[in-house]
């Protein structure tokens, strides 16, 4: 119950709610206005502009979001324009369709935002497909599209200016919160009544949510040099934080256990289960944190871990005393009380202590993002078939065509335009998430279009239909990129009641959108399953190539660690981001891969087997670089890089079967001429080298079955 209390309150306090909100303001407004002065078919179309502009406003820098809206202005203003003059002729329309569903799609190899106002552009000419009128006109309202336009983006960055922090501080409050649930789900790996295997499957997916979260967090204040300004203290305190919450990440990534052998030998003392909800009370504490942040209130410490793990140590204590080995137990109490500082560390954000540190230079923070140039090279260069965005592109003009001639057939011609605005929202590059939309869509527009035809049938006070039409603008704008079935639920009953308002008969409307979207849909997946397919499973190589080569290079830095070798923070964090990148990378991958047909995949478990090796590996690796304070734990230096020479020898042999001219760099580490000798032989550490050197063994038996058997 209190974890549904504590998400009703993140949704309230999120970045999505809040643009929900202002979008559907910033596109209702001209309407209304218009509308007092018995023009509201022209507030209609300034809004039509408000709409497609809308789509561009994704989230990220100022800088970024005002080019993009700005680009998107000019080109759906030339869209309705071009489409206004040649709408009247049908073999020239449809040449339009073929070059602009071509061209517009082909603007992902520009990054997302490019893609999104290619996406409003093709937007704008499907909605004015069937707009027929005389050249003046067709400029006039081409002009009110642009002022629509305008209008959003000039009150979308007065806003943005006004609390220019506020979008950092929801999502750094949402990746928290991901973060939470991430340390939650750990927790239930301790529970001696979960399934391991279980929880583990969870883990990984999770770890591709927080991954996400955490690239927006990192485009929001790496590309944002207001906020990287040394003197601006909101700012300052907002990367600070970030960096904190990357580095618990990190640690909560590098306690990995045997949860099997941790069951079979300690599953009747009761200690793991207390474990468990230690992990979940942490995992609560950071999540009121997460919610301070985001509602931008203060916050105070409620959860004291102190007397808790006290608790926890006398009991470890007690077993040990009943002739148990205990090690690992004080390992594990060990690495809760590093945790518990670590996420005591984000409550800084509410005090001043933060203000004595210091933030790392601008071009610093830049290498963690990643800059996209915009030149016609990239564009060029990408028109060949071995682009994916080039068979997309291909495959969307075919299908965008198809639906062009079906619409001219249908008896319910005037929203006909329904058709191809299902086929460019559901057609995706990959089949699975081409899947995935049509099934959302087509559920979506079933369950949206019941609810639009209860309203409608018992309500029909025109203010009460006005207030929900709002109400249902803003579910459709607060889940456009949180959740795209419930985004279609509201978006339905949305235009059905508009279309209503407007004096059209919501049951034709109704038959004619589920007409519509059924044909949109079944052309969409007919066309990702025959038009230059694109298999998941054929872009795996890809991705494990890239996990082995991040877990390389985190080997080579410890090696550095081992050697004595100073190695600088900014150089560690970055090898750090690419193995949490690839790994989550790697589990999206796959999983999308399992939704394919079992023809077109290859390799299930064996991949899923690589999945879990490699992030176990991650997890190992990370946890002998915070066990080892420079080099005083390791007694022989020769042995340790021994151990690490050959791990690194058996990922880069697993890395050889996927990558025919790779060029092993494990030489790469010189053995000293002699040994070092420091303090007391540490034979827990060497276990763990060990267990690392099995792993890569592993990896390897693994890496060699799925090359040599696909």
């Amino acid at each position: 119950m209190l974890q549904k209390t504590q998400y009703i309150k993140n949704f309230l306090f999120s970045q999505h709610l809040a643009d929900g909100i202002r979008i559907t303001l910033e596109i209702i407004l001209p309407a209304i206005v218009c509308a007092q002065f018995g023009k509201l078919e022209t507030g209609i179309t300034i809004s039509l502009g408000a709409l497609c502009v809308s789509i561009s406003d994704a989230p990220g820098p100022v800088k970024h979001k005002r080019n993009g809206m700005l680009y998107c202005n000019i080109f759906i203003f030339f869209m309705a324009v071009l489409t206004g003059l040649v709408n009247t002729n049908v073999f020239l329309l449809g040449i339009l369709i073929a070059v602009s569903s071509f061209f517009f799609t082909m603007f992902s190899v520009y990054g997302n935002r490019a893609a999104s106002i290619g996406t409003a552009a093709l937007l704008v000419m499907i909605l004015r497909m069937t707009s027929i009128t005389t050249p003046i006109n067709v400029v006039y309202e081409s002009a009110l599209i642009l002022g629509g336009g305008v209008w959003y983006m000039v009150v979308a960055l007065f806003l943005f200016r006004l609390t220019p922090y506020r979008p950092a501080q929801r999502s750094l409050g949402e990746c928290i919160h991901e973060t939470a649930k991430y340390l939650r789900i750990k927790a239930e790996l301790y529970d001696t009544k979960k399934n391991i295997s279980d929880e583990y499957k969870k883990l990984v997916m999770q770890q591709v949510v927080v991954n996400e979260k955490q690239e927006q967090v990192r485009e929001l204040l790496f590309k944002n040099r207001e906020i990287l300004k040394e003197s601006i203290r909101s700012g300052r305190i907002l990367v600070l934080t970030f960096v904190d919450l990357i580095d618990l990440y990190e640690h909560i990534t590098a306690t990995w256990y045997d949860y099997n052998s941790l069951h079979e030998k300690f599953s009747d003392t009761g200690i793991l289960n207390e474990v468990s909800v230690i992990i979940k009370n942490i995992a609560d504490e950071l999540d009121n944190i997460g919610s301070a942040i985001q509602s931008n209130i203060f916050y105070k410490k409620k959860y004291d871990l102190i007397p808790e793990l006290d608790k926890l140590k006398s009991k470890i204590d007690s077993t040990g005393e009943k002739n148990k080995s205990v090690f690992i137990l004080k390992k594990i109490l060990v690495n809760l009380r590093n945790v518990g500082e670590r996420a005591n560390n984000l409550s800084n954000y509410f005090g001043t202590d933060i203000n004595k540190r210091e933030v790392q230079s601008g071009s610093d923070y830049s290498k963690f993002v990643t800059h996209q140039p915009i030149n016609g090279t990239v564009f060029k260069d990408n028109l060949t078939l071995k682009s994916s965005v080039f068979r997309h592109s291909l495959r969307m003009m075919i299908t965008c065509i198809v639906g062009y001639v079906i619409s001219k057939f249908l008896p319910n011609g005037y929203h006909s335009y329904w058709l191809l605005l299902t086929i460019i929202v559901i057609l995706k590059p990959g089949f699975s998430l081409t899947r995935q939309r049509n099934f959302e869509r087509f559920t979506g527009t079933i369950a949206g279009g019941l609810i639009g035809i209860l309203i409608l049938a018992f309500i029909h006070d025109r203010m009460i239909l006005f207030s929900l039409i709002i109400f249902f603008m803003i579910g459709t704008y607060t889940f456009q990129r949180l959740n795209y079935i419930v985004m279609v639920i509201f978006m339905t009953p949305y235009i059905l009641t508009l279309f209503n308002l407007l004096g059209l008969g919501f049951m034709n409307v109704a038959e004619e959108r589920l007409l519509d979207t059924g044909i949109g849909s079944l052309l969409s997946f007919m066309a990702s399953y025959l038009l230059f397919p694109h298999w998941e499973s054929a872009q795996l190589d890809d991705y494990m190539k890239n996990v082995l080569k991040a877990n390389i290079n985190y080997l080579y830095k410890f090696a550095d660690i081992v050697r004595g070798k100073n190695n600088s923070v900014l150089n560690y964090k970055l090898t750090r981001k690419e193995v949490f990148l690839s790994n989550a990378n790697l589990s999206a991958a796959f999983n999308r891969m399992l939704s394919e047909p079992k023809s077109k995949q290859r390799k299930g478990n064996e991949i899923y087997k690589f999945v879990v090796l490699n992030n176990v590996l991650s997890s190992n690796i990370a946890g002998l670089i915070a066990g080892s304070s420079g080099y005083e734990n390791i007694t022989d230096q020769n042995e340790a890089l021994l151990y690490v020479r050959q791990s690194i020898h058996n990922l880069e042999e697993s890395l050889a079967e996927f990558e025919e001219n790779y060029l092993p760099g494990v030489e790469k580490i010189k053995l000293p001429e002699s040994s070092k000798v420091v303090k007391n032989l540490n034979l827990q550490f060497f276990e763990q080298f060990n267990f690392v050197h099995k792993l890569t063994i592993k990896i390897n038996k693994t890496a060699v079955a799925i090359a040599r058997r696909s």
